[in-house]
């Protein structure tokens, strides 16, 4: 409106002029159409000079659309809302959220990425949500079969006890479904083997009886303490069945054992099952079959038993622990012996990636496919992976990882209303089952849409909604030759600087200016006319390493030249307060915008990014190991040995000879059947020391030697 309203007054004026040549009124007029004129000369050339500038250095068309404040907005609002429920893998919420997510890749003209249409297949089958939907195997849900029995046999066999299954006792999550018949029992203590602190509760006469242990460790209430991850009873079932236990018992610390979290039936898709029966007892049912029938008698002896391992610890000693106690084996278990058998019912739920396809333009670059990606999972209602004091609390999930997930939605958006079209194809994708241990985006890797071959580049965004100061992490600098010099392009800030006839300057393009402009026009007096100002849009935190906590990881691990956006960690992190209302809009706006700059870069360019070996920053979790494999594990649910993504380069592992694909199914004279054996098996290493590592690769068994190396 206001350009129409300026052109009709230059044309006013200009009649003006001609009609009236010789009127004196006419010739300020002619004086002020002068220096309009030179004004606005000054004016085409700095817009000359500044689409010159930005295609010097962008070299890319400029994008038809920006990152919408409100869409944002109302996608994070919807994603993070109470009712999706936090979105946990498996759950109605999650199904919710990827039909969302389908619904905007369908908006926007994004090809479907699963089937094919066919012949007489109606409107309502080629539209559905699904045909976005890449389904993943995950078991979202563990019950209780019919056969589960625990009994204490006695003879006459009327005097015998037939326990309760969810009263009495509880089958764990990850128990294998076995049965153990008039098997004895041996106290164990805290169950706990670890040769590293010197500690072993397990003496010989457990081997082929089933072991009762207590629950917790010698650390008491200390999160912080030596044996902390022996609070989760997985180390002790493999501490039990290393030790040649048939299965393991383990005494609930609640009155009640309903009021026990070790009571409720929960299924991890990332560790598989024990190997043996495992199962949590009331305090009641322990008395029993310590052949007591004083409830006290049972805290008694854990009083006695933890003084006396605390003063042993005191000490100086070859060995700590139940079973380095002379009268470890005194400690009474009923002469009797028990069945035990454990049916476990595992439930899948349907999961889902969510991926739309938008082809490239060029008639050979759209071959090449770059993944533009985040998860969309949280963490339901508590639970594993929370930090909230207690479960039953929705954790909405909003900057975890509705951010990134409408950042994913925005940049579909933007780039596919685009014209020219980008060059190579884009794939828009959402992962699930991220807080689970990156199992949509392992699923992804192994089972691609389009060839990983082909893929050029992944773009990963997890927590970008909390920007704050301009601070910005990136991370995977490293695994392309090219990210470096990309990112510093993307995060210059341009703007151009006019001054006709006035010193004021006005800088247009940012709002956080503080350098000098370069002069680009300069007046015959030495003036500068137009400058150009260039200034950085975030301060960046920059890490090689292509490994990390998120869905980027599995790429990597394939060789695909990776980056990680992330504003950094919050005081909301998996809790329920990580809520809409405390999302940075304008800031998620802002870093949408430096990710696109850096898509069309490596878009535009005909070369794709050289793929390298990153420099590894860290060399992973520690769990408080003091040796370093450099394998990376695939968290998939296994129980046939540990398949490895990948493996560092010059690490121990590769000296050895792993590859990725290859499936670990022994480690320094320990069974691996899962991520959690091989985990164990590493914590009784030493750096230094040479130990056997048996594989499987392809339809080979091999033995090679590995010597760990000292954690840094």
């Amino acid at each position: 409106m206001s350009a129409r309203r300026s052109l009709a007054e230059r044309n006013y004026r200009q009649r003006k002029g001609k009609a009236f040549p010789h009127c004196a009124a006419a010739k300020p007029q002619i004086a002020i159409e002068l220096r309009g004129n030179m004004i606005r000369k000054f004016f085409h050339l700095a817009l000359v000079v500044t689409l010159g500038i930005s295609i010097g250095l962008a070299q890319q068309p400029a994008p038809q659309e920006t990152p919408s404040v409100e869409r944002l907005r109302t996608h994070i609002t919807y994603l993070a809302s109470d009712k999706l429920e936090g979105r946990r893998t498996g759950s109605a919420g999650a199904t919710m959220a990827a039909e969302y997510i389908a619904r905007e890749f369908s908006r926007y003209g994004l090809r479907r990425s699963i089937g094919y249409d066919t012949q007489g297949m109606s409107i309502l089958e080629a539209d559905s949500p699904h045909r976005y939907m890449q389904e993943f195997p995950y078991v979202a849900s563990v019950e209780l079969g019919k056969g589960n029995v625990l009994r204490l046999n006695r003879q006459p066999p009327v005097n015998s006890n037939q326990f309760s299954v969810g009263g009495d006792w509880m089958p764990l999550g990850f128990s294998s479904k076995m049965r153990v018949e008039n098997s004895t029992m041996a106290f164990v203590g805290y169950g706990i083997t670890n040769q590293e602190l010197k500690y072993d509760d397990y003496f010989a006469s457990v081997r082929e009886r089933v072991a009762l242990a207590m629950s917790g460790t010698p650390d008491g209430d200390n999160p912080h303490g030596k044996f902390a991850r022996y609070e989760d009873v997985r180390w002790k079932a493999i501490a039990a069945r290393n030790a040649g236990a048939k299965a393991l018992l383990i005494i609930s610390r609640e009155q009640n054992l309903q009021d026990d979290p070790l009571a409720r039936l929960r299924y991890d898709n990332n560790a598989g099952e024990a190997g043996i029966p495992v199962a949590v007892i009331s305090r009641q049912v322990a008395i029993r079959l310590m052949g007591q029938d004083n409830p006290a008698k049972l805290t008694e002896l854990e009083s006695r038993l933890r003084n006396s391992i605390s003063a042993q610890m005191k000490t100086e000693a070859k060995y700590y622990g139940l079973g380095s106690l002379p009268s470890a084996e005194a400690i009474p278990t009923s002469d009797d012996t028990i069945t035990l058998s454990v049916d476990l019912i595992r439930r899948e739920s349907p999961s889902f990636n969510v991926a739309g396809i938008l082809d490239g333009s060029d008639p050979v670059l759209k071959n090449e496919t770059i993944v533009i990606g985040a998860h969309y999972d949280h963490l339901g209602r508590g639970g594993e992976g929370s930090l909230a004091p207690r479960e039953g609390e929705i954790h909405h999930g909003a900057d975890d990882n509705a951010s990134g997930v409408a950042g994913v939605l925005e940049l579909a958006r933007i780039f596919s209303s685009q014209y020219p079209r980008p060059k190579r194809t884009l794939v828009f994708i959402a992962f699930s089952g991220e807080e689970e241990g990156l199992i949509g985006s392992s699923f992804y890797v192994n089972h691609p849409i389009l060839p990983l071959a082909r893929t050029v580049a992944m773009i990963n965004m997890d927590m970008i909604g909390r920007l704050k100061n301009n601070n910005l992490i990136v991370g995977g600098v490293g695994t392309a030759q090219e990210w470096r010099s990309a990112i510093a392009a993307g995060n210059l800030m341009q703007g151009v600087t006019i001054t006709a006839g006035t010193p004021t300057r006005e800088t247009t393009g940012t709002s956080r200016g503080t350098q000098d402009g370069v002069p680009i026009v300069v007046s015959a007096n030495g003036r500068t006319i137009v400058s150009s100002d260039a200034t950085k849009n975030f301060v960046l935190t920059l890490n090689e390493d292509g490994y990390g906590p998120s869905d980027h990881s599995m790429f990597y691990a394939k060789q695909v030249p990776v980056l990680f956006f992330w504003t950094g960690t919050h005081d909301d992190y998996h809790k329920p307060t990580d809520t809409a209302d405390k999302i940075n809009y304008e800031g998620e706006a802002q870093i949408l915008k430096f990710v696109e700059h850096i898509i069309q870069g490596t878009d535009q360019s005909d070369k794709r990014p050289t793929f390298a070996v990153a420099k590894s920053d860290a060399t992973g979790r520690s769990m408080g190991f003091r040796v370093y494999l450099g394998t990376i594990p695939n968290y998939a649910d296994s129980n046939d040995g540990l398949k490895l993504d990948g493996v560092r380069d010059d690490s121990p592992a590769a000296k050895a000879g792993l590859k990725a694909g290859d499936r670990i199914v022994k480690l320094a004279g320990r069974d691996v059947k899962n991520v959690y054996d091989y985990t164990y098996a590493l914590g009784e290493m030493k750096a230094g020391q040479e130990y056997e590592v048996e594989l499987v690769r392809g339809s080979e068994r091999l033995t090679l030697k590995i010597t760990p190396a000292a954690r840094k």
